[in-house]
């Protein structure tokens, strides 16, 4: 009988503009190779939220799409924030990073208040940072991707930097820092789908859900060739 893992992917229909989808294609064809069976849960606003999560990811959108969810993350937010402290694994990209702090100004003066997973607030700039982007991770090695944002995050408290710029931004334009982790929750800005050129990142993901769910992961590595190849490529690039 197959072991279920389940994926909970956060708001699709709105905040899914950069292909962040990519992120739970490459979640669940990884659980698929390691031997486990993948079970996805779409939530968008005024769904019921599911009572049994291993792992929770969710990708950008443009500002009228975090107002669109704005309510309905604030109420299931107390629910996340149990998960994230519990160890949950999640995986919040740009738009829902920003919202799993405590607020979002835009550069309209607009207040998109957070879910205060993380220990970050985040501001609306007429700069847009955009551009490929090579970060060094003390959990998780180099992390290629693409950033395209005009908010500008910055941490404090208990949450620490994924990862220092190598090339690019990052979350802000002045302390060379990008991303940011709380336990196991990680926020970025990288894009790009950032998962299928960092199997590493995803693996912890998988990892942490499997032995949370499970009690342990005993599965020989994959092959990652070919994710290696386009890591080489992407960091060849330019800005």
């Amino acid at each position: 009988m197959s072991q279920v893992i389940t994926i909970l992917q956060l708001y699709p229909r709105d905040m899914n503009i950069y292909g962040d989808h990519g992120n739970l294609l490459v979640l669940t064809r990884r659980l698929e190779r390691y031997g486990y069976e993948p079970k996805v849960i779409e939530y968008n606003p005024g769904d019921n939220f599911p009572a049994k999560v291993d792992l929770v990811v969710g990708g950008g959108g443009q500002d009228s799409g975090q107002s669109k969810i704005q309510d309905d993350l604030l109420k299931i937010g107390p629910q996340l924030k149990t998960m994230a402290e519990a160890g949950t694994p999640m995986l919040m990209v740009c738009g829902l990073y920003q919202l799993f702090g405590k607020f979002f100004k835009t550069k309209d003066g607009e207040i998109i208040k957070g879910i205060g997973v993380l220990d970050i607030e985040t501001y609306g700039k007429s700069e847009r940072l955009i551009g490929n982007i090579i970060t060094e991770s003390p959990f998780f090695g180099q992390i290629v991707g693409y950033e395209n944002h005009s908010g500008q995050t910055y941490l404090s408290g208990d949450t620490k930097p994924l990862g220092l710029v190598m090339l690019g931004a990052g979350n802000n334009t002045d302390d060379g820092h990008e991303g940011a982790r709380y336990k196991n929750v990680i926020g970025t800005y990288l894009h790009g789908s950032v998962l299928p050129k960092n199997p590493q990142l995803a693996d912890f993901l998988i990892k942490q859900a499997i032995i949370s769910r499970y009690g342990e992961f005993t599965k020989p590595p994959l092959d990652d060739s070919l994710a290696e190849k386009a890591r080489a490529a992407a960091m060849k690039r330019p800005r």
